[in-house]
C-alpha cells in the first residue's frame, strides 16, 4: 500500500485538506498539521497516524524565523519517520519544508493551491510550482498565474 502524507498549516488550509478524507483508506496515510487548540482533538480521531507541527504565521514576526527553524527539523524527523512515496497538500508555510524535504528525497509532490486564492499566488504556491509533480488549482482563472498547472475544480 502506497504511503501518503497529507501535511497543511491549520485553518482553511486543513479544512480543506481533510475534504480529501475519503483518501485515507484507500493509502498508508499520515497528517501532519500545526498543533492550536483546534488541531489537538484530532488526535483522539487519527491517534498515530498524526503528527504536528508549531504553529507560527509569519504574522508574528519575531518569532516566525525560529518557529520555521524548529519546523523544518521536527519535518526532516518526520519525513524519515514515515517515508512518504508522496506527500499531499494544501499549504500553506507549514508544508513548504516538508515538500522542498520529499522533492529532495524523492516523493512525488501534489500541491493543492488554495480555494482562497482567485487572482494571487501564495508564497508557498510560489516556491512549490517550481519541482511539483502535479500543482492543482481550484479556479480555473489561476491557470493563467500557473500555466503548468491542472484545473482540479473546487475541493468543497
Amino acid at each position: 500500500m502506497k504511503k501518503v502524507l497529507f501535511i497543511s498549516s491549520t485553518g482553511g488550509h486543513l479544512s480543506e485538506m481533510m475534504m480529501l478524507n475519503s483518501l485515507f483508506e484507500k493509502y498508508d496515510y499520515h497528517i501532519i498539521t500545526e498543533k492550536t487548540k483546534s488541531t489537538i482533538g484530532l488526535k483522539d480521531k487519527y491517534g498515530n497516524k498524526i503528527n504536528y507541527l508549531v504553529y507560527g504565521t509569519k504574522d508574528h514576526r519575531l518569532v516566525y524565523p525560529f518557529k520555521l527553524f524548529i519546523n523544518c527539523l521536527k519535518s526532516v524527523y518526520y519525513y524519515f519517520k514515515i517515508r512518504p512515496e508522496f506527500i499531499i497538500t494544501t499549504g500553506a508555510h507549514t508544508a513548504g519544508p516538508m515538500c522542498c524535504i520529499g522533492k529532495i528525497f524523492g516523493s512525488k509532490i501534489i500541491y493543492i493551491e488554495t480555494f482562497a486564492n482567485r487572482k494571487s499566488k501564495t508564497i508557498t504556491g510560489k516556491l512549490v510550482y517550481k519541482f511539483a509533480d502535479l500543482f492543482i488549482v481550484q479556479w480555473e482563472s489561476m491557470k493563467e498565474l500557473y500555466p503548468n498547472s491542472t484545473y482540479g475544480g473546487w475541493i468543497y
